[in-house]
């Protein structure tokens, strides 16, 4: 971890976009430890014999059928790392086109971070699964032919607003892929937004987190291991069993910043129709992901649950910002709200009607419906 090496990739942030991507993940590589991925022979077959079982389990229980990916991936922090920033960098490609009066095309990446000098050591660790296979403004003169030298958007002044705007949102974002790739323990990737939305989907595991993590909460590490495997499996089957879903959520992302491609970088710019079925959806899919949890791991977890939220919880001033700033508390008021719909469904009708939430779209619960389950019952009645 070079702290020095981190502030000098931010402060060398260049290019025409909001943020300069590689300088982002470098600065975030070298502030951040990238953990061991040495795994013994018990591990590497712990890890696929945990996805394997919660692939057999979770589809006795939920009564829907979806796969996982052939490979997952055992990850150190920096393979994380390099995994998202494409992720946050086609989400974001809306919005940095609309402030830098770039079209989509012009203003989206033409490929993956090359990283420069700072790329990973080594290939990933991977576990082979054993079940299956012109630029608008910026460029210059007004309307009447003349130049503002000094303040004018092509004049020097403005120039230079910019290159400070972009040194400041690269090291923001360099912080949030840092603190992400430091704490987050698994992931199932839909790949949202990619270049190639027919690839197939990653599932990822950060070991040396996991290994921290259950070391810092004194529980077995292999239980908080397959605990973790069945929580993104259940993402894995959620999106199998809805194959209509990453372009669902897509189309909200894309809907939802249309104003700003304008160049209305104002709340009044964004459809807020879409963010909330955006919202809507995602805390479907994190509280039906809580509930099948709850139902399908072979496991008492109880425990496992209060201490992590304590974690959460816990922390020095700049965790307790950090996760403030990233919306951590409100994915687990979505966990909250999601669970407390879909129990009152699985209560009311069984975990299998659960799951008719994502036979097609229309299913999905509205925010109302959310608060309500009795609402949605009698709408879908599955």
């Amino acid at each position: 971890m070079d702290i020095l090496r981190s502030l000098r990739a931010v402060s060398e942030a260049s290019g025409t976009g909001v943020v300069d991507w590689d300088r982002a993940a470098a600065a975030a590589k070298a502030s951040t430890d990238p953990g061991s991925v040495a795994l013994t022979p018990g591990e590497r077959e712990g890890y696929a014999a945990d996805v394997r079982d919660a692939r057999t389990r979770l589809g006795e229980v939920a009564g829907i059928a979806f796969d996982v990916p052939d490979e997952i991936e055992v990850q150190n922090r920096h393979h994380w790392i390099d995994a998202s920033v494409d992720t946050f960098r086609n989400v974001m490609a809306p919005i940095e086109a609309a402030a830098t009066g770039q079209t989509e095309a012009s203003g989206a990446p033409d490929g993956p971070a090359t990283g420069g000098d700072w790329t990973s050591e080594g290939p990933l660790d991977r576990v082979r699964e054993p079940f299956g296979g012109g630029q608008g403004s910026a460029s210059g003169a007004g309307g009447s032919g003349e130049i503002d030298v000094f303040g004018g958007p092509g004049g020097p002044i403005a120039a230079f607003s910019r290159d400070v705007s972009r040194v400041a949102n690269t090291g923001t974002m360099a912080f949030a892929l840092g603190f992400l790739a430091r704490n987050v323990l698994g992931q199932y990737d839909p790949l949202l937004l990619a270049d190639e939305p027919d690839a197939e989907h990653g599932l990822y595991f950060v070991h040396p987190n996991i290994v921290r993590v259950a070391a810092s909460l004194d529980v077995d590490y292999p239980r908080f291991r397959r605990w973790i495997a069945f929580h993104e499996v259940t993402h894995a089957a959620e999106f199998g069993a809805a194959p209509w879903l990453p372009e669902y959520l897509e189309s909200r992302v894309e809907r939802g910043v249309e104003g700003l491609t304008a160049g209305e970088m104002t709340i009044g710019g964004l459809d807020t129709e879409a963010f909330a079925e955006l919202q809507a959806a995602m805390t479907a899919v994190e509280g039906y992901a809580e509930v099948l949890m709850d139902r399908a791991f072979d496991d008492e977890y109880a425990d496992l649950r209060r201490k992590l939220d304590e974690r959460r919880g816990g922390g020095g001033p700049i965790r307790q910002l950090a996760q403030r700033l990233l919306g951590l508390g409100m994915k687990r008021r979505q966990y909250e709200r999601g669970a407390a719909f879909f129990r009152h469904v699985a209560d009311a009708r069984g975990i299998e009607a659960a799951g008719a939430v994502w036979e097609r779209p229309e299913n999905l619960p509205t925010a109302s419906e959310l608060d309500d389950p009795e609402a949605w019952l009698v709408r879908v009645n599955p």
